[in-house]
Parts: C-alpha cells; sequence; structure tokens
C-alpha cells in the first residue's frame, strides 16, 4: 500500500462525479436551501428569536415557519426566503456566475 495522496482540490473531483452523474444543479441547489434554512435558524438562535415570534414577523403560520426553516423543503421561495432574512436583520445575497 502507497503512502502517497493525489495533489489537488478534492472539490473538484466531487463537483465531476456529480456532473457525471447527472445530479450536480440539483445537489447544488439543495445544499443551498440546506445553507440557507441553517443560518435563518443560527440567526433566530443568536438573537433569541422564537419560532412563533418569527412567524407572526413573517405574518405567516408556524406551520409555514417550520417548511421554511426545513432543509429538505425545495418549495420556498426567493420572496419568502428576503422577507424571512429580513425578519432577522440580514440580506440575501444572489449572483450568477
Amino acid at each position: 500500500m502507497s503512502d502517497d495522496t493525489e495533489k489537488g482540490r478534492a472539490g473538484e473531483f466531487f463537483e465531476d462525479f456529480l456532473k457525471e452523474q447527472g445530479t450536480c444543479e440539483e445537489t447544488t441547489e439543495r445544499a443551498i436551501k440546506r445553507v440557507i434554512a441553517f443560518q435563518l435558524a443560527q440567526a433566530m438562535r443568536e438573537q433569541r428569536i422564537s419560532k412563533m415570534e418569527m412567524a407572526r414577523r413573517l405574518e405567516t403560520s408556524r406551520s409555514q415557519l417550520d417548511r421554511l426553516l426545513d432543509p429538505d423543503n425545495d418549495s420556498v421561495t426567493l420572496a419568502t426566503l428576503s422577507r424571512a432574512a429580513k425578519a432577522v436583520g440580514r440580506t440575501i445575497k444572489l449572483e450568477l456566475q
């Protein structure tokens, strides 16, 4: 067995693998949604905002908020994410690459 390791960036290899599998775009979208849901929940914790209070700020129900914070729910709109970010004093930054 060799102790040699291949030099380079593992991320590039993983992205190539996802492209070969035909799942790169879907995987990236799901990862972005998960990160945003995590960041929203973290901001709520840091600011001690309860789910009930956050739902009130968004003028929605707690069950709708639960869907927003669910990292597996990808049916959330950009407008909803933007309102949620604003409710915790943040903004959403998007860019085309």
